[in-house]
């Protein structure tokens, strides 16, 4: 499960990774991101990346209530490829969904404590996402998903689940326009490494998803 995290990256760093300079509005510090909310993201038009903001929660072509979407803010990696509504997304929709760090919570003393959890030595990574438009008369939505897994030996201990964070040498591929079989795809996720993790306790601050603000990230004393 991957329900909230942060991207607070320099506009010169998402230049120097992807060549695109993104507008001012897009990179404005975020410490709480939360399901409904958008999110910055890279996808590939089949020229070149583009950079934009694509609202957290899925929501399928077919849908008949957008709703939906708050149901769909992650896609199980493990049967994401049997699924109808990740299915043909997994062949051609993919995208980047950046982020610095995200939070879970583990039960400890009775109590749910947050963590901030980030890559040890990556100043900001994209989880892998999918992405689709859905349109109903005059109204569209242009939604995405996070793709998880079961949590490794570092996360376990945390919570059972684990967001995919993509090596940085895979990004590109992963955003190819190039058409790919679902079940290829889910093979390729389900031997994907995520590398080494680091974590803290943070304050509960961060449980309401209104708060924002460095405090969300502060060390819990």
């Amino acid at each position: 499960m991957c329900g909230r995290f942060t991207f607070s990256v320099e506009e010169y760093e998402i230049l120097k990774e992807y060549g695109i300079k993104p507008d001012e509005d897009l990179i404005e510090p975020r410490y709480n991101i939360a399901p409904g909310q958008q999110v910055v993201t890279v996808v590939n038009d089949g020229e070149k990346n583009r950079i934009g903001q694509l609202k957290w929660g899925l929501v399928p072509v077919w849908a008949k209530d957008p709703s939906i979407g708050y149901k769909m803010i992650n896609a199980r990696s493990e049967t994401a490829h049997e699924k109808p509504s990740f299915k043909r997304l997994l062949e051609r929709k993919r995208c980047l969904i950046l982020a610095d760090s995200f939070y879970e919570w583990k039960k400890e003393d009775g109590k749910k404590q947050p963590y901030r959890i980030s890559p040890q030595d990556r100043s900001f990574f994209a989880f892998a996402g999918l992405w689709d438009r859905w349109k109903q008369g005059d109204a569209e939505l242009v939604t995405c998903t996070i793709l998880t897994k079961e949590a490794n030996d570092f996360m376990a201990p945390i919570h059972n689940r684990m967001p995919i964070i993509l090596p940085r040498e895979h990004e590109s591929w992963w955003m190819e326009q190039t058409k790919r079989d679902p079940n290829e795809m889910h093979d390729y996720l389900s031997q994907l490494n995520i590398e080494t993790l680091e974590a803290y306790p943070v304050s509960t601050y961060v449980n309401n998803a209104k708060n924002e603000g460095t405090e969300c990230v502060e060390p819990l004393a």
